[in-house]
């Protein structure tokens, strides 16, 4: 299906709205700047944190409790299985000491979309 819509005499709002909407409905799309605040959210030691237990090309004083976060287009083919991990490892490993990101609220649904899109990029 095709469809075209002209934003030229659209209102900043209503473009605004245009694009939260879509964003909402089409979730896997990533947005320009989203590897970009998904790599700040990682390496932030208050939220992410991921430097913790995972080496992370780029980052400073990695851990070694997790694997290296390297090839990740290789270890998950599909985006939304990576996602299910950082959003609760202990589905698939009910022994995992990974926080289970999403499902304690540690993230927000909009940060770990943008984790997510960092993460697969290594």
């Amino acid at each position: 299906m095709k469809f075209r819509v002209d934003f030229s005499t659209a209102t900043p709002i209503a473009v605004l709205i245009i694009s939260l909407i879509f964003s909402i409905l089409v979730p896997s799309i990533a947005f320009a700047g989203d590897e970009e605040q998904g790599k700040a959210i990682a390496f932030d030691r208050k939220k992410g944190n991921c430097l913790a237990c995972h080496a992370i090309e780029g980052g400073s004083l990695p851990g070694n409790i997790g694997p290296p976060l390297e090839n990740m287009k290789n270890r998950y083919p599909d985006k939304a299985k990576l996602r299910d991990q950082i959003f609760d490892a202990t589905k698939r490993n009910p022994n995992s000491i990974m926080p289970p990101f999403g499902k304690h609220e540690i993230l927000t649904k909009d940060e770990l979309d943008k984790v997510v899109e960092f993460i697969y990029t290594l």
